[in-house]
């Protein structure tokens, strides 16, 4: 529960800038673009600090990794509610990323040393529900918080739980010793087949996740015609299956085959995603809810593979490089190929041809080495 409540407010520390945004966009009299770039700046931060603290964390402890974060957030919270220009909150923001991206390459070591093997897809699954968790109920906080302070004030509150989450993390946890070797890790993990496979397979599962999930409300608004309230409600429920799935997927990988779920799930996320692509409402109701469940429950499994395929020496590295190119790809490219389509064929194609990527892209998983 430790470590999921540090993954949730991890993870809420990016989430939450989402349902605050217009109240940060009056106060500064900026543009909606202006505004966004709070996002775009917090991910870039995020990816550039998830690629380095792979390659650093190892070296400097990855408990000292983690403590190091969560005390770099808390000095930005404190220093948010001071701030009256725009551009000192961007710096904020994309200091936030640096920060909060060291997190995820530091864990997965500190998890796979806590828990025996045989639990790995449990505890993995279970922790990384937190950020599910956290994109449903961040616009709660909010209204919650904004009953009683200004958008402000809800960053003291996020440091004072950072604070008490920093105190138990260090008295309740302990670090983990890493074999130091001759060998030099980048260049041995560089040289194994299984990460370039996993770059494949991390950037067409987060294309089939999250480069849908930032184009769907367009393709249901522009291109099928559909009221923008109704598409929300559609676009909010199907988000829903996501939760309980990574759960379910954790407790079947500790029990069947690593390549066989991964390529189930790739599989059938990628034949749902065709479904998209149909012109029929209902069947678009209904594909997108079962996509999106199969979509999210990749990632504990990712995380399982990522543990039992690389060395301990190697899981934080790995992790970082990985997750770092599935972010540029899925997130950057890819929306931006689908957002191409919509605007020089139909959205309706690009998403058929993700679709058909993604599937392809399944076979993948039996090159995997054994693990």
């Amino acid at each position: 529960m430790l470590l999921w409540s540090l993954w949730f407010i991890n993870f809420s520390v990016r989430t939450i800038f989402s349902p605050i945004m217009p109240l940060i966009e009056d106060e500064f009299i900026i543009s909606h673009a202006k505004a966004s770039s709070i996002v775009a700046l917090n991910s870039l931060g995020y990816a550039i600090s998830l690629f380095l603290s792979g390659i650093f964390s190892g070296l400097v402890g990855y408990k000292r990794s983690i403590i190091t974060s969560l005390l770099i957030s808390t000095c930005v919270f404190f220093f948010i509610p001071f701030v009256r220009q725009f551009s000192y909150l961007s710096l904020c923001a994309f200091t936030l990323g640096l920060s909060t991206g060291i997190y995820l390459p530091s864990i997965i070591p500190l998890i796979t040393h806590y828990f025996e093997e045989k639990t790995w897809g449990k505890a993995i699954a279970i922790h990384d529900t937190a950020a599910s968790v956290s994109i449903f109920s961040a616009p709660f906080i909010a209204l919650f918080l904004l009953n009683f302070f200004a958008w402000r004030g809800i960053f003291y509150v996020f440091s004072v739980a950072f604070i008490l989450c920093t105190l138990l993390f260090y008295f309740f946890t302990s670090e983990v010793k890493t074999q130091k070797t001759r060998e030099n890790i980048f260049v041995a993990l560089m040289k194994e087949k299984s990460l370039w496979i996993m770059f494949i397979i991390w950037s067409f599962s987060t294309s089939a996740n999250l480069g849908i999930y930032f184009v769907i409300p367009l393709y249901l608004t522009k291109e099928l015609g559909i009221d923008i309230g109704y598409a929300n409600k559609i676009f909010g429920l199907s988000r829903i299956g996501g939760i309980a799935v990574a759960i379910m997927t954790g407790f079947i990988v500790d029990r069947f085959s690593l390549k066989k779920t991964i390529f189930f799930l790739m599989l059938t996320t990628g034949l749902l995603t065709l479904f998209l692509a149909f012109k029929d409402i209902r069947i678009i109701q209904a594909s997108l809810f079962f996509q999106a469940a199969c979509a999210s429950g990749f990632f504990p499994i990712g995380l399982v593979a990522i543990s039992r395929i690389f060395k301990g020496s190697q899981r934080s590295m790995a992790t970082g490089f990985i997750v770092t190119i599935a972010i540029i790809f899925g997130t950057g490219i890819i929306p931006y190929g689908l957002g191409l389509a919509g605007d020089l064929v139909s959205f309706r194609f690009g998403i058929f041809l993700l679709g058909l990527l993604v599937a392809g892209a399944s076979t993948f998983t039996f090159l995997l080495k054994s693990s």
